[in-house]
């Protein structure tokens, strides 16, 4: 006979735990403490088992009905109601958080360092605090837009696309492992603002490059002949290699190869590198001559910096070279990373390089993986000519006229005159072996276009 609501409020507390039927299998379990539990009992497969609806009166009477019924339907379709309830459990208890962290355990592996943290940081500060905590298959489409409206109304465009995407890719994820059946930022599209338009990094126009080489040359900028040498160095040293600002301030001794041999090159390992894959660098001359002025400067251990910060075992701050550009009166007209598009314009313009060697020079992945999983060559010697002739058009850019003044009007502090006590490389096209000549005795001079501090450390 069904239970009435009354029956179950008042049951009677015994001394023994005892049921009260409501038909079904379905009954509430009263136990001497008081407190009413409702159960099922039911077969399976031919074993006898039993389910727990939750504790009345947080499950009124009605409710447990409902989920009775529910598990009766699963019996009729040859399915363990218990199984289910226990998968149902599953996902309540797996968040959105829980199944995002681990999307980003599994394929953190595969991604740079900096990048990695990058994206869960951003996961930290946008999604989980807005869905973090909702069951994955409980989020609906509008609490996402939500989510992603509040970032874009602080401007941040760019990034309320990437949270998107990183959504998506932990709903595919979950997907994968079975954990949901859709992903709902399919029908996110159209409903988020226009991607804004790309700003490249400032750059000044190609005929202005002699007069920024003359800049980095005569830079002043700082107080101190050691912080002024070295941040002028590590300028210079960009420019040449067409190196990411994180990749040059990152670089220790180890990584630099056969510095004073005929093949000099730069190995980057993949972890400082964007897309976590080796980078090489072959050397100018130009760029073995800082190298060896930083040698020469420096205390020079395997994992020492070649351009140390401020701080000792420290690399240098990541502003340093970017705030040096503003000393040079280049503020927002010149960065850093705009270096490499000075080298890209100049190697593409002169039409004497192949593509593939300027995009393996700037480190660019090759998009098409298939392609690029049976393209390995690295192009070692044709890109080792084109940074020595990149090098050597900086060298020369470094000179003043023959008046012994720049284009700008400013003097450079005898530019011309330092560059006559270079290194000088005899073998441009060959193997690069240096000459040693223009070494002064009992001094250390500056081995690029600035100014000689001869005697200084």
């Amino acid at each position: 006979m069904a239970l009435k609501e009354l029956e179950v409020k008042y049951a009677a507390i015994r001394s023994r735990a005892y049921k009260l039927t409501d038909g079904g299998g379905l009954h509430l379990f009263v136990q001497p403490n008081g407190s009413k539990l409702w159960r099922m009992k039911y077969r399976f497969a031919g074993k006898e088992k039993l389910l727990s609806f939750g504790k009345y009166p947080d499950v009124p009477l009605a409710a447990a009905r409902t989920k009775r019924d529910e598990a009766r339907a699963c019996l009729a379709e040859g399915r363990d109601p218990g199984v289910v309830q226990a998968e149902e459990q599953q996902a309540a208890e797996r968040t959105f958080e829980k199944v995002a962290r681990d999307w980003h355990a599994n394929r953190a592996g595969g991604l740079n360092a900096a990048h990695a943290r990058r994206v869960i940081s951003r996961m930290e500060r946008d999604v989980f605090p807005a869905i973090g905590h909702r069951p994955l298959t409980e989020i609906t489409v509008p609490e996402i837009l939500d989510m992603i409206r509040k970032i874009e109304a602080r401007g941040a465009l760019d990034i309320s696309r990437r949270a998107n995407q990183c959504v998506s890719q932990v709903y595919r994820f979950a997907i994968a492992n079975g954990w949901a059946r859709e992903n709902p930022t399919v029908h996110l599209i159209g409903a988020l603002k226009p991607r804004p338009r790309v700003k490249h990094m400032a750059r000044v126009p190609q005929q202005e490059v002699p007069d920024l080489v003359r800049a980095i040359a005569g830079y002043d900028g700082e107080d101190g002949s050691r912080r002024r040498d070295r941040t002028r160095d590590a300028m210079m040293f960009t420019l040449l290699t067409w190196a990411r600002t994180g990749e040059v301030r990152g670089a220790v001794w180890s990584e630099i190869e056969d510095l004073d041999g005929r093949q000099p090159v730069w190995r980057v390992p993949g972890e400082r590198m964007k897309k976590n894959r080796e980078h090489l660098v072959p050397l100018s001359s130009q760029a073995v001559l800082i190298l060896k002025r930083r040698r020469e400067m420096t205390a020079v251990t395997a994992g020492g910096f070649v351009f140390p910060g401020d701080r000792q075992g420290s690399e240098m701050s990541e502003n340093t070279m970017l705030y040096g550009c503003y000393r040079m009166g280049y503020r927002s007209r010149q960065t850093i990373h705009g270096f490499r598009a000075l080298a890209s314009t100049w190697a593409n313009e002169s039409q004497d390089y192949r593509s593939d060697w300027i995009e393996l020079a700037l480190a660019h992945v090759e998009d098409d993986t298939v392609r690029a999983a049976y393209n390995s060559a690295q192009h070692l010697g044709p890109r080792a000519r084109m940074l020595q002739e990149w090098g050597d058009y900086v060298d020369a850019c470094g000179r003043p006229g023959k008046d012994g003044s720049s284009s700008s009007g400013v003097d450079r502090n005898g530019i011309s005159d330092v560059h006559e006590r270079q290194l000088r490389c005899v073998e441009r096209r060959g193997n690069l072996r240096l000459a040693q000549q223009g070494m002064e005795a009992g001094g250390n001079i500056i081995k690029f276009p600035g100014r000689s501090r001869c005697g200084e450390n």
